[in-house]
């Protein structure tokens, strides 16, 4: 029994390591490659799902590629624009396995492990990417960062970018073609787009002249403007003042020709003149509420003399007597 029991383990044993040798699996995101004593031709491409047969190793060998899209991502290169300008440009791209014959032949090697071959896939299109980033070169600064919306050639860029790597002879000196290496290259892409340091001083440098420039004119057109202002409010002043001297000189010519009618009148009687001055002059003091105590002895003051009111005659002017009584 125990007997029995031992040779069943050992046919299962024997049965589960022979469908190993004999058998593959390919997976639906997956196509097989099936070499015969190391080589390949078309029929050896699985690309139907499942359980698959096989000879056993080393008459045969199967290499599984995954079909879905691979990252690759280019470090920080330095490339510099049509304006020459520098700047510091972080890159990747999306690929995968579009051909399973040719990627094998072309990435194989002495290696069967589809790992490998990927890492020299990564290998060969970081170099292929780097040589396309030269497109920059097309391209000035502001066409790529715009303030405008949606007027940035970015977008364009990584057009070109793609244009030009999967061109044949277009990104490699060497006339690559990724047609022949079974690799589709389906995104580029630029994540990234900053000034190297030195191109930051020398940015911050141009924008510091730049404003100095801006507020020297600021300064030299405000100092022209003020100058012209001063100039034109002299110019006016002395205008204005030119008129006021003429129309002051006019008014006093007329001022005089008025007054000489009346200084005419008062000529033929000194005496009323001085009495109309004296009321004129009582006038204005009373008009303003002072109280005085003066003699009658100064001028304008006699008419509140009563004994030289009590001696007038009628008609008779006080200070035409008084002028008598000095002429005497």
């Amino acid at each position: 029994m125990r007997s029995s029991f031992t040779l069943i383990l050992a046919a299962a044993v024997v049965l589960v390591v022979a469908l190993f040798m004999l058998t593959f699996t390919v997976r639906f995101t997956e196509v097989g490659v099936v070499t015969t004593f190391g080589k390949a031709d078309a029929g050896s491409i699985v690309t139907e799902p499942g359980l698959k047969m096989r000879w056993p190793y080393p008459i045969q060998n199967v290499t599984l590629y995954d079909t879905r899209s691979r990252f690759v991502k280019l470090s920080s290169e330095q490339q510099q624009t049509s304006d020459s300008r520098q700047v510091v440009v972080e890159s990747f791209l999306l690929w995968k396995v579009s051909d399973p014959l040719k990627f094998y032949q072309r990435f194989s090697g002495e290696s069967t492990e589809a790992r490998e071959h990927y890492d020299s896939a990564n290998q060969l299109l970081r170099s292929l990417l780097r040589a396309s980033m030269s497109e920059i070169g097309r391209y000035r600064l502001d066409q790529l960062f715009s303030p405008e919306i949606n007027s940035s050639k970015l977008p364009e860029l990584e057009q070109a970018i793609l244009t030009r790597l999967t061109t044949s002879g277009g990104a490699n000196s060497g006339g690559t073609n990724l047609d022949d290496y079974g690799v589709e290259v389906s995104l580029v892409g630029i994540t990234r787009v900053e000034f190297p340091e030195e191109t930051n001083k020398d940015v911050f440098e141009r924008m510091k002249a730049t404003r100095q420039r801006i507020a020297s004119e600021a300064e030299s057109e405000g100092a022209a403007q003020a100058l012209k202002i001063q100039k034109d409010a002299e110019t006016s002043a002395a205008l204005i003042l030119a008129f006021a001297e003429q129309r002051a000189a006019q008014i006093r010519s007329e001022g005089d020709y008025e007054a000489a009618k009346y200084l005419a009148q008062l000529a033929e009687d000194p005496s009323l003149a001085v009495f109309i001055e004296n009321i004129k002059f009582m006038k204005n003091l009373i008009s303003k509420r002072t109280t005085l105590v003066l003699p009658t002895s100064m001028p304008g003051m006699s008419l509140f003399d009563p004994a030289t009111m009590r001696s007038l005659g009628e008609g008779e002017n006080p200070f035409e007597r008084s002028a008598e009584a000095t002429d005497r």
